[in-house]
């Protein structure tokens, strides 16, 4: 039986308890509905809490509908086990051109678009750049509405079009490992040695607020970090400890890191 106050408790901890009621919600919505419920799109770390909820919960399955298996945000799917039938697949995509001889438009550009047009960041999915434009995963709700009036974004004109999800032109990722040693497990420290830049570099880029661990925002450079969490960077990808290999005869700490580009 899901104990809603104590996984609240757990998360008003870390400031996520508005979240975790949310997806709470869902879960008991499916268990009195003997169906299926499908959550808004959840970056990773969200979907870890329902991943949670499910866990106290023997009469749910959870599954994730992103659009494709390796989606970052994807929704998640809280279904009975009594239930007979499928839960229908509530993601969709839309492709967006431009002209990439006058516009170099980022996946910021992209998101900055469509929220102001006053699309709820739930009902959006993963954003895919490609050469002269981006696919973008969206709740087949507001599709209509951006093939409409998704005209612009900033300078830029653009043309929409519905594609299918096979359509969807997906980049092979690359992996590296990296083995460092580090002054210490503070981010900046890790995160310098992790994508090839300098500490001072680093701090820099926290501070401005391009750098999340575990997808929530960075608090600041000297936060402490550890195995299993993952530190992603704008615009460069994101690099997970894989280990804490311990201590050099010099007092530094060695890490194993893999970088995801």
């Amino acid at each position: 039986m899901i104990d809603r106050e104590k996984i609240i408790r757990y998360y008003r901890a870390t400031g996520d308890h508005e979240q975790a009621a949310r997806i709470l919600d869902a879960a008991e919505a499916a268990i009195r509905s003997r169906r299926f419920v499908v959550t808004e799109f959840l970056d990773p770390h969200a979907y870890s809490i329902a991943e949670t909820v499910a866990a106290y919960e023997e009469t749910l399955l959870l599954q994730s509908q992103g659009g494709f298996d390796t989606a970052e945000r994807v929704r998640a799917v809280f279904v009975c086990r009594d239930f007979r039938g499928e839960a229908p697949i509530m993601v969709e995509a839309i492709g967006v051109e431009w002209d990439a001889r006058f516009y170099q438009l980022t996946h910021r550009d992209v998101l900055g678009g469509l929220l102001a047009l006053g699309i709820k960041r739930g009902l959006i999915g993963d954003i895919l750049m490609i050469p002269g434009g981006c696919q973008i995963l969206v709740d087949p709700s507001v599709r209509p509405f951006l093939l409409q009036e998704l005209q612009r974004l900033g300078a830029a004109t653009v043309k929409t079009k519905s594609i299918a999800l096979s359509e969807l032109q997906l980049r092979p990722e690359t992996v590296k490992e990296i083995r460092s040693t580090v002054a210490s497990l503070r981010l900046d420290s890790v995160a310098a040695a992790g994508f090839g830049v300098s500490r001072t570099q680093m701090a820099e880029e926290i501070q401005s607020e391009k750098v999340k661990v575990n997808w929530k925002d960075a608090k600041n450079p000297a936060q402490n970090v550890k195995a299993g969490d993952v530190i992603s960077f704008r615009g460069r990808g994101r690099v997970e400890i894989v280990e804490i290999t311990g201590q050099t005869k010099k007092g530094r700490t060695g890490v194993l890191l893999k970088r995801y580009m």
